[in-house]
């Protein structure tokens, strides 16, 4: 069986990592990088033993699945060529700025029956296969994602930027439709927020209250889940966390088993599995939509708020 031919479109900060762990991976075989810097392309290309595209198209005739990693308000025309020239594509979160264009995208890849998964990475990280196995009936969560400022992804609010990994996850977790929306945001050194809060309410009862951040001092990536049995904290960039339960009229506390290793490359081989067997992907273009959704509607509570 050959192996898959993948490449990368647009090899920037997040892009790059994609070449590289693609170099690694043994059940692909990487063949190309595309960036409209082409000296960056060459010099990405040259690294990770790739050709160098010269144009887009160009590009589509070297692969059978690519990876997007371009400006979010480039997804949706880099996205349509390559579904409608029979690509199987993981584009980076989130997957278009707009609602319709990203249903748009699933229902080509539907139609030509092609893989369209998105790089919610978040739930590739060991931390959330460990929570998962605990998680019973969430009552209450709370998320953290606190970053400096990036200087990328500056197009989109800080919203749209991180908060959507937890959105994403969120609605994984209590699958029961949003019933209230109460959101803040402050634009600090963008044209968008830079930091945001969203408290969710769901049909079933749970409540959520998110928190993001891209002009923090540090770091940080934490959930913590609440439910009638116990409370799980997890930290997502140190791949750690407990767990709380009552037993006997007293609280325990365990650590929780991780077993250590890059989100980014799990995402990867993942997406290469469901590319060649036609698996649906962990976080499919359907899936994504909805978050994008949830975070479209949130970015705009926060501008009528202002």
């Amino acid at each position: 069986m050959n192996k898959l031919r993948v490449g990368v479109v647009g090899v920037g900060h997040i892009g790059s990592n994609h070449a590289r762990l693609y170099a690694e991976i043994p059940s692909a075989q990487f063949t190309a990088v595309y960036d409209l810097d082409l000296g960056r392309g060459n010099a990405i290309g040259k690294k990770f033993g790739a050709a160098t595209a010269k144009s887009l198209d160009e590009f589509i005739k070297m692969v059978d699945a690519a990876s997007v990693a371009t400006p979010t308000n480039t997804h949706y025309e880099v996205g349509r060529s390559l579904l409608a020239h029979g690509k199987h594509m993981l584009i980076e979160k989130p997957n278009t700025d707009n609602t319709a264009q990203a249903a748009e995208l699933v229902e080509l890849a539907g139609r030509n029956g092609l893989i369209l998964q998105v790089g919610h990475v978040e739930r590739f990280n060991p931390v959330l296969s460990a929570l998962e196995k605990h998680l019973t009936h969430p009552r209450f969560i709370e998320a953290h994602r606190l970053s400096p400022y990036p200087g990328r992804s500056t197009d989109i609010g800080v919203v749209l930027d991180l908060m959507i990994h937890d959105l994403e996850i969120i609605l994984h977790f209590v699958r029961s439709p949003v019933k209230s929306i109460d959101a803040v945001g402050v634009p600090v050194l963008s044209h968008g927020e830079d930091i945001a809060n969203a408290r969710l309410r769901f049909e079933n009862g749970c409540v959520a209250n998110v928190t993001s951040s891209r002009i923090s001092p540090e770091q940080m990536r934490k959930i913590r889940v609440f439910q009638e049995d116990a409370y799980l904290s997890l930290d997502y960039q140190n791949q750690s966390g407990e767990i709380y339960r009552r037993t006997g009229g007293r609280i325990t506390r365990d650590k929780v088993e991780i077993e250590r290793e890059e989100p980014l490359k799990r995402q990867l081989t993942s997406f290469i599995e469901c590319a060649s067997s036609g698996r649906e992907p962990r976080v499919s273009g359907s899936q994504a939509t909805a978050a994008l959704e949830l975070a479209v509607e949130i970015t705009k509570r926060i501008g009528s708020s202002v």
